[in-house]
């Protein structure tokens, strides 16, 4: 039979597309899943940043008149 097509294609072929795709998905899961970050310390350590507070806003004028705020 011809097995050039999706349509053409027997239900063996689809089965092989099938368990192709599974094994590819688990894969790209397996490998996103160990490329996490970790510090090492633990595994519940969280990544901490600055904080910046909001402060009153600031103008600056030119000569001319015109204020960019």
């Amino acid at each position: 039979m011809n097995n050039s097509s999706m349509f053409t294609a027997d239900r063996t072929t689809h089965l092989k597309i099938v368990v192709m795709s599974l094994v590819c998905a688990t894969l790209v899961a397996g490998i996103g899943i160990a490329a996490r970050m970790n510090d090492g310390a633990s595994s519940n350590a969280r990544f901490e940043t600055a904080v910046i507070k909001v402060t009153a806003p600031v103008t600056a004028a030119a000569n001319d008149g015109h204020s960019v705020r």
